[in-house]
């Protein structure tokens, strides 16, 4: 799994879902509980993860819709 996106915007990470399922794109969000551990005060990113045959594709897709992606992470 490679993470192609972090956000603290909850809507931006489910636009981004939206989108990589649209394209038949598996993917995983790290972090999802941690706002129990943060006190819900939006501090920490949640990360989305593809595997790796997809992180190029993925990023393409998150980017040509204004999101901002990160690279060689996972």
């Amino acid at each position: 799994m490679k993470i192609v996106m972090q956000t603290n915007d909850p809507a931006a990470l489910a636009f981004a879902q939206a989108l990589l399922d649209g394209e038949g794109i598996a993917f995983f969000v790290l972090d999802v509980h941690m706002s129990s551990l943060e006190g819900s005060i939006g501090i920490l990113p949640r990360r989305l993860a593809v595997p790796d045959r997809d992180a190029a594709r993925a990023r393409e897709i998150l980017t040509e819709n204004g999101l901002e992606t990160v690279e060689g992470a996972g």
